[in-house]
């Protein structure tokens, strides 16, 4: 983003590199396969009767050749062979057509298919990550080539089986072409070896620069994004930034505009010179067959076999080594798929799980805690040590930046402490599953998220297996205040929520944050967490959903984090944080009593209301 030059230079991938990434092609085939096993082994199989054709279809039309030859020296014509090479011949054509529509076909719909496998498989996966991992932007590259390889890979699964089906062709004109005339293997040689220098000397260089701009193409993403989006278009309008935007979505899209075009003229520049030697042994092998025919050595039908098995040949070998390097291209992004699936958190729990307490007794304890983030030397919290009792709530308090959400992170297990330890019963946390341990909290983050789905769906999104459960959402809403803003929806529960799809509409912020708490109380959680969970309620709806909260929360555990002190008083405790440490900790009234940071703060926000 801006601030930050780069030089744009590319890492670039030698052929070694590159022929290195083939070992993840086995495992793709086997993904394909399990996608739809009937469709791939249909399209494996129509591969290989399209590779005999060519070379059956080849030699009728030199057996139509030498027979017409032969009608034409006959007074008498005997036309029946002819016509039966001929209607042969159309048959097959006309198999041969369907074949290729058939192939195509199923391509498209194991592509269609696996596209869609991959993409729910990197959701799954990105749940399964530490938070600290998908915050760090060099993960997130990572993140974003494996995105972008959820489409077009199948294409590499065309390409090999393309492989496999001209390799057939290959051998089988080879064997056609040396039972005429053995030297012509020389020129055919000499007719490729241009193409393979060409293919070996850009090998993924066009890999190298996407991995290259891997950075770039996500600004490029965002640019697009606040150029032209409803969330960004008030401010867009109001402080003029279109054209800023789009300028600078022009420039870093004309940087790598003039790298790409570099390459393609360099690559299409040596290709075209290698192109003219190949094409030059070529017609030295047409001129010897052609001289080889006048001497009365082949006849025209097999002038007319090995004319056309020789171009074919050559075609298809140019073709076998131009999508060879296709191939360690597009498996180096298959690399990039599977090494992000590859990836493991750093879960440090025990080996053996421990079941999770049904019901927590005794609470937590934060115990000389500290945390900082993956590469900085920058504590965000250290020295923690306070305990989160059974049935208490408990509010933070203390200005932005002094660690509030990070203690929230932490105690959900996003992040693990980088010293000291968390425990739930006396017990490190990390000796639990993480998973079930999560099932404890139900939480309301600050920056909750606003799914554009309906509202039945955002509530649920809480206990997302109870979404069929109408008591319990309608509960929920209850609870959170929301049932006034279901009634006010033309489609209740089934209204889409946001301006992204049709028929949606969308909500005030406070209606949004008021369905962010039935979220929380969809899910009849142990342990309570609000992060500034009615900021953008008005005094009043603040002052009631605390109220409420407080009655359906007894005998809860609660965490509040909030910056209107008359929220946090009704806390049991609170804890006031500065510079990532504990500064004080007590009641509402211990707390005044001691006339520290706690107290300036209450005094100056109750200046303000007077």
């Amino acid at each position: 983003m801006p601030g930050k030059k780069r030089s744009f230079e590319t890492n670039n991938i030698n052929f070694r590199e590159s022929f290195a990434s083939l070992k993840f092609v086995p495992r793709f085939f086997k993904e394909i396969r399990k996608v739809n096993p009937l469709l791939f082994y249909s399209n494996v199989t129509g591969r290989i009767l399209n590779a005999i054709l060519p070379v059956v279809m080849l030699w009728l039309g030199k057996l139509i050749i030498d027979e017409v030859v032969v009608q034409i020296g006959l007074e008498t014509k005997d036309m029946e062979r002819l016509w039966i090479l001929v209607a042969v011949e159309f048959l097959l054509a006309v198999f041969s057509d369907l074949l290729s529509r058939g192939i195509s076909l199923s391509d498209a719909l194991l592509g269609d298919q696996y596209s869609i496998e991959t993409s729910v498989r990197i959701i799954k996966k990105t749940s399964e990550l530490n938070l600290d991992q998908l915050e760090d932007s060099e993960f997130y590259d990572k993140l974003e080539r494996a995105r972008r390889q959820t489409t077009g890979r199948v294409g590499l699964m065309s390409n090999i089986l393309a492989q496999g089906e001209d390799l057939i062709v290959i051998l089988s004109l080879l064997a056609g072409v040396v039972s005429f005339e053995p030297w012509l293997i020389i020129l055919l040689v000499v007719s490729v070896v241009p193409t393979i220098i060409n293919e070996i000397k850009f090998s993924g260089t066009s890999y190298s620069l996407a991995r290259s701009w891997t950075q770039e193409r996500r600004e490029l993403d965002y640019l697009r994004y606040a150029g032209a989006s409803d969330v960004t278009a008030k401010e867009v309008k109001l402080f003029g930034l279109s054209d800023y935007l789009a300028d600078r979505f022009k420039g870093l899209s004309d940087k790598y505009y003039q790298q790409s075009k570099r390459l393609a003229k360099q690559r299409a520049g040596w290709g075209s010179f290698f192109n003219v030697i190949g094409t030059a042994a070529y017609y030295g092998a047409y001129v010897f067959i052609v001289f080889r025919t006048v001497a009365g050595v082949f006849s025209l039908g097999d002038l007319t076999f090995l004319s056309g098995s020789f171009n074919r040949l050559r075609s298809k070998l140019q073709g076998f080594f131009t999508r060879f390097t296709q191939i360690t291209d597009s498996a180096l992004y298959l690399q990039d798929y599977f090494e992000f699936l590859d990836l493991t958190f750093d879960e440090t729990s025990s080996e053996e799980k421990l079941p999770i307490p049904e019901k927590i007794e005794k609470g937590f304890e934060f115990r000389n805690v500290g945390f900082k983030y993956p590469k900085s030397d920058k504590w965000v919290v250290r020295n923690i040590n306070f305990e989160l009792r059974a049935g208490e709530k408990l509010a933070f308090v203390g200005e932005n930046g002094t660690g509030k959400t990070t203690l929230i992170k932490l105690l959900l297990r996003f992040y693990e402490p980088t010293e000291g330890e968390i425990l739930l019963e006396n017990i490190p946390v990390k000796n639990y599953d993480q998973t079930a341990y999560r099932q404890y909290f139900g939480v309301i983050f600050q920056d909750f998220v606003k799914f554009e789905l309906t509202l039945r769906e955002n509530i649920a999104m809480g206990e997302i297996g109870e979404i069929e459960n109408q008591g319990r959402i309608d509960s929920a809403a209850e609870k959170s205040l929301a049932r006034e803003v279901v009634s006010d929806l033309p489609l209740g529960y089934d209204q889409p929520l946001g301006k992204r799809f049709k028929h949606g509409k969308d909500l005030s912020g406070g209606q949004w944050q008021k369905i962010a708490i039935a979220r929380a109380y969809m899910k009849d959680a142990e342990v309570l967490i609000l992060d500034e969970p009615t900021s953008a309620l008005d005094a009043r709806a603040e002052t009631e959903a605390f109220q409420r909260f407080i009655q359906l929360t007894k005998g809860k555990t609660a965490v509040i984090i909030s910056h209107r002190f008359s929220t946090v008083r009704i806390a049991d405790r609170i804890m006031v944080l500065k510079d990532g440490s504990v500064l004080e900790i007590g009641t509402h009234e211990e707390l005044m009593r001691n006339d520290k940071l706690y107290a300036e703060l209450f005094n100056l926000q109750a200046a303000g209301y007077q």
